[in-house]
C-alpha cells in the first residue's frame, strides 16, 4: 500500500517516528508521501523523507497563505531539485476556517498552479467549503496533461464527477470513508469507481474506525482500503493494486 498523503514529519511523531514507520512497513505500506504545508514544514518533510527513505512534497497550505513568500517559485526551486520531492502542495482553498484572507488564498493557489504548469509537477490539493471558487480557478489555470489529487476528498458524487471527469483528478480517500456519518462520501466513491482513487491517511489526523480517538499513522491506511473494497464490492487486494498504480502514476514513483 502507498500512503499518498501523510504528515509523518509532524512533531507529534518526534518521540517515536522510527517505530511508526516500522509499523507501517510491517503492515504492508511500501511508500509514504509526507506533505509540506509551508516552507519550514516542507523542509521538515524533506528531511524526514531523506532519513526514512520516503517521499515529500513542498507546498503552502491555504491556512498559511498569509505568510507565503512573495516569490513562491524561487522559494520552491531548491525543493523541486531534490528527487524525493514528488509534488507541489498541499495547496488550495479553505473557507471553513478562513485562517488566511480568501483573496490571498486564491493568489497563492494560482502561483503554485503556475509553477506546477511550468515544471510538470503534480499537485496535492486541499479544498474545504470553497468548491465554486476552487473549480473556477482550476478552469483558469489547469491544462491538459497536468496531474493532481484532491486530498481528503469528502464531497458528494456530483463534485467527485466534476473533479474526475472535467479535470482528470485523482481523489485521495482516507479514514473519513470509515466514519458512520460518511455515507455521502461512500456514494461518491460508488459514483466514480475505483480507477481514480488513491489511498491516504492524512496522519496524524482523521484516524479511521476502529481507532477513532487515537493518533493516526500510516499503518492505518489499510482500514480505508478495506472500506473501499466493501463499498465497491471488490477485494482489498484489488483496491491496493489499483490505488498503488494510481499513486505511482500520479507521483512518478519507481
Amino acid at each position: 500500500m502507498i500512503d499518498s498523503h501523510a504528515h509523518v514529519h509532524d512533531r507529534s511523531y518526534d518521540d517515536d517516528r522510527a517505530e511508526v514507520i516500522a509499523r507501517a512497513r510491517a503492515a504492508g505500506v511500501t511508500q509514504i508521501v509526507t506533505v509540506g504545508c509551508d516552507l519550514d514544514d516542507s523542509q521538515r518533510a524533506l528531511d524526514t523523507a531523506r532519513t526514512y527513505d520516503t517521499f515529500a512534497s513542498v507546498g503552502i497550505h491555504p491556512h498559511e497563505a498569509i505568510d507565503a513568500p512573495l516569490d513562491i517559485a524561487s522559494a520552491f526551486v531548491p525543493f523541486l531539485a531534490d528527487p524525493r520531492v514528488v509534488a507541489i502542495g498541499e495547496t488550495g482553498l479553505d473557507y471553513y476556517y478562513d485562517h488566511s484572507p480568501r483573496d490571498v488564498q486564491q493568489r497563492v493557489l494560482r502561483a503554485q498552479l503556475a509553477l506546477a504548469r511550468e515544471t510538470g509537477t503534480p499537485v496535492i490539493f486541499h479544498q474545504r467549503d470553497a468548491f465554486d471558487d476552487f473549480t473556477a480557478i482550476l478552469r483558469d489555470e489547469w491544462r491538459p496533461g497536468m496531474r493532481g489529487v484532491i486530498h481528503c476528498f469528502t464531497g458528494d458524487a456530483a463534485q467527485a464527477r466534476t473533479f474526475v471527469d472535467e479535470f482528470g483528478m485523482r481523489l485521495g480517500i482516507g479514514g473519513v470513508v470509515t466514519f458512520k456519518t460518511a455515507e455521502g462520501l461512500r456514494d461518491a466513491v460508488r459514483a466514480v469507481g475505483l480507477a481514480p482513487l488513491i489511498l491516504e491517511t492524512d496522519c496524524p489526523y482523521l484516524t479511521p474506525v476502529p481507532h477513532r480517538g487515537e493518533r493516526n499513522e500510516p499503518a492505518y491506511v489499510a482500514f480505508a482500503a478495506r472500506k473501499i473494497a466493501e463499498v465497491l464490492g471488490v477485494t482489498p487486494d484489488e483496491v491496493v493494486a489499483a490505488t498503488d498504480a494510481g499513486a505511482r502514476a500520479l507521483f512518478s514513483l519507481a
